[in-house]
């Protein structure tokens, strides 16, 4: 059996996996695409060496900001993760927001390494690059405003030649997967967002974006966690300090937002309400139900 964790930011999935490894004889795998880099801590909350409790974490920190990591390289490196850790009699955890790295890894999801040669396009509008989108793939159900997806899109059909909207998808599952989410009221999740970017200020998130703001390394993995590029412009003198961490934490709210519709409809999830003020209820009720 594979477990996998998923949830908004900010709603307990690390210490999830953590208390369930301890208890099922489990090593964890990350499914955050922000936490495979080295030096991107702070910001995309990855787990401390005092969180983890001597479990065996695996593909953190496996790459250099500077370096691309695709989805297609996920995928291989989970899979041959999880075919390890059962061999070892160990039960994989998965746990992240990252859903199409989970789809990628647990389902069967083909790829034709389309993602090995990326296109840029900061010079257009999402409304410009739509329009592209739809010039192509006049059946695409991509949202007019999901700038990620449209530039997925676009990347696809111009590695592959092939409409995106035709690429073969499945829910076909691959293994044995319990999918455990976490959650709670959207009221006390923005609050515990809120809280949380102050607790990453006070942690060193200023000094941590500062220092890779002054490699000038500007790629996919500096530019896609929430935290570095607002933070950016701050030190631009673009906007005030106060205003950037506003727009973390504005930005944050927005991505959890997105993490449920995500999940929601790609997955079938079991959904837990985190108990905050005694989180090992929450870990007992998962408990039940994984032995149920």
């Amino acid at each position: 059996m594979i477990i996998c964790i998923v949830g908004p930011t900010g709603v307990g999935k690390t210490k999830m996996s953590i208390e369930l490894a301890k208890k099922l004889n489990g090593e964890i795998i990350n499914a955050d695409s922000t936490q495979v880099f080295r030096q991107l801590n702070i910001a995309t909350a990855k787990v401390t060496e005092e969180e983890k409790e001597n479990i065996k974490h695996h593909l953190f920190d496996i790459k250099d900001i500077n370096e691309d990591y695709t989805v297609y390289d996920y995928q291989i490196d989970c899979r041959n993760k999880i075919d390890e850790l059962i061999k070892k009699g160990k039960v994989p955890i998965l746990v992240g927001g990252t859903g199409l790295y989970i789809k990628a890894s647990l389902y069967d999801y083909k790829f034709e390494n389309e993602d090995k040669k990326t296109y840029e396009y900061l010079n257009y509008k999402t409304e410009d690059l739509y329009k592209m989108l739809n010039d192509i793939d006049k059946d695409t159900d991509i949202h007019p405003n999901n700038r990620k997806r449209i530039i997925r899109a676009l990347n696809y059909y111009n590695n592959t030649n092939n409409i995106p909207s035709s690429k073969e998808k499945t829910d076909k599952l691959l293994y044995d997967v319990k999918f455990i989410g976490l959650t709670t009221s959207r009221e006390i999740l923005y609050d515990r967002i809120n809280k949380r970017v102050d607790e990453m200020l006070k942690s060193g998130l200023l000094e941590e974006a500062k220092k890779i703001y002054d490699t000038n390394i500007r790629s996919k993995a500096v530019l896609t966690p929430i935290g570095y590029k607002e933070l950016f412009l701050y030190f631009e003198n673009k906007i005030t300090l106060d205003e950037a961490v506003e727009l973390i934490k504005q930005r944050s709210r927005r991505y959890a937002k997105r993490q449920y519709t995500w999940f929601n409809n790609q997955m079938n999830i079991n959904w837990f309400n985190v108990d905050f003020d005694n989180f090992n209820n929450t870990v007992n009720e998962v408990i039940e139900f994984l032995n149920s």
